[in-house]
């Protein structure tokens, strides 16, 4: 997105409310354990993983990755300054929706899978197999994936509550009421060209969720259980939301439904796909893995086409963003 979304008269900046400190102070507050693991971790210590690890086999590796992530959860901070401060209403739209949608991306996989594979563990659902080592201890997961949530649970509300107030007039209505301009031929190539990209990804990961093997390397099939189908079950409905949303946007399907439906599936779809696809094969160049564990060719095309279709399907949603903005902003001149 190149323009920036703004309000023909920009909301008047005022202090945050009692919810929107309680709500940034939790955004805070849950970076604090991955934030300092990954400070022990770059600094050289191995709490939390096991000795035989694959982690500890590329410490290089591992500490770029590690950086990496740091700087990444960071932003949370920072963004969670940026909607709870009156000086945040003046940052340029791109400035800020671009890091809200990776935050999203990033964490809503997380805040749906966890408890999900907490459900299937209980009902006895394995993870890893018996006899290979694990990479991070227990503990680890539950402390770092808890503060995930209530990362994204915080930020979340906070995003709603400034979008609101900055953006509102731009997803209220119906679809059938969209505005000519907002829509056009160009939102309809790039809906078509997602749903066809996004056919190679969505069927091997729904292969993957039922058992198929195929594709997968050795060391990864291997390691299969209920945890892994429902990454895998994940993958293909947030591919299924982006392109949906995609769709009812460009074709002004679902005439009925409020705008904020496509909107929500296309914001929350693009962005899963898009940036866990981004992740896992930015992860995979790092080398932490012995060769049974790599991606796959047939991986890298899994990875690589989700992360086409959410930049395509996020690609129509900042199109028709910027399409609104300017047609409120002619209106109130």
């Amino acid at each position: 997105m190149t323009q920036s979304i703004a309000l023909p008269s920009a909301p008047r900046p005022t202090g945050p409310g009692r919810t929107r400190r309680v709500l940034r102070a939790v955004a805070v507050v849950s970076c604090v354990p991955y934030l300092a693991l990954k400070a022990a971790w770059i600094a050289g210590s191995h709490i939390g993983i096991p000795a035989g690890s694959a982690l500890l086999d590329d410490r290089v590796g591992m500490a770029v990755i590690n950086a990496l992530s740091v700087l990444v959860d960071s932003g949370v901070i920072v963004l969670a300054l940026v909607l709870t401060r009156p000086w945040g209403l003046r940052v340029p739209a791109w400035l800020l929706v671009f890091p809200v949608w990776v935050a999203t991306g990033l964490l809503a996989p997380i805040m749906a899978g966890f408890p999900a594979q907490l459900v299937v563990r209980a009902f006895g659902g394995g993870g890893p197999s018996a006899g290979r080592e694990a990479l991070l201890d227990e503990w680890v997961f539950a402390v770092v994936y808890t503060g995930f949530i209530a990362q994204g649970l915080a930020l979340g509300g906070l995003f709603a509550l400034y979008a609101r107030d900055r953006w509102g007039h731009l997803w209220r209505g119906r679809v059938r009421e969209l505005p000519a301009g907002s829509v056009g031929p160009a939102h309809r190539v790039l809906a078509v060209a997602a749903a066809v990209l996004a056919l190679p990804p969505l069927t091997l990961h729904a292969l993957w969720a039922c058992g198929v093997s195929a594709g997968l390397r050795e060391g990864r099939a291997a390691q299969r259980g209920g945890e892994f189908y429902v990454l895998e079950a994940l993958y293909v409905v947030f591919l299924l939301a982006a392109v949906a949303g995609a769709v009812l946007l460009a074709f002004r399907r679902g005439r009925a439904l409020p705008v904020s439906v496509p909107l929500a599936l296309a914001w929350v779809g693009s962005g899963a796909v898009a940036c866990w696809g981004g992740w896992l094969s930015l992860a995979s160049l790092g080398g932490v893995a012995d060769l049974a564990d790599r991606p796959t060719p047939l991986m890298h095309l899994a990875y690589a086409g989700q992360m086409l279709v959410g930049l395509l399907v996020a690609a129509i949603g900042a199109h028709h963003f910027a399409e609104r903005s300017a047609g409120a902003a002619r209106r109130a001149a």
